[in-house]
């Protein structure tokens, strides 16, 4: 079985993880899942600012509007998929005693997120109506 296909079975079965490897300490645990609420208030933070962007702008240009709403919305949507899967793969390295998976995630985001900033730039100094 794929190592994706196994870890996300893990999402729905968290239980399962303890199968594997030993108990880390606790305290590694609880950091670990700390990481992963401020990855899910990073994700409904983001979808509100989508939400805003489309119900508090009426008179930005529709292609504008649209695209920045979809933009955030989309990070928030693959910020909260990725909170579960790294929680997984973290508590799977430390049960197992291997080095923390890395990502390329957070650049990712960071790069959209700084992409609708630069949008909101441009309208805000070239007005609504662009």
């Amino acid at each position: 079985m794929s190592n994706f296909v196994q870890s996300l079975r893990l999402w729905f079965a968290p239980e399962r993880i303890r199968d594997e490897g030993d108990t880390p300490d606790y305290r590694f645990s609880l950091a670990n899942e700390r990481t992963f609420l401020a990855w899910l208030r990073t994700a409904l933070a983001l979808i509100g600012g989508g939400f805003a962007v489309d119900q508090f702008l009426p008179d930005l240009r529709w292609g504008w509007r649209i695209g920045l709403a979809l933009a955030l919305l989309a990070a928030g949507v693959l910020s909260s998929l990725r909170a579960v899967n790294h929680w997984v793969r973290c508590e799977r390295a430390m049960r197992r005693g291997e080095d923390l998976p890395v990502s390329r995630f957070p650049t990712v985001l960071s790069l959209a997120v700084a992409v609708v900033a630069l949008a909101m730039v441009v309208v805000v100094l070239f007005g609504w109506e662009g």
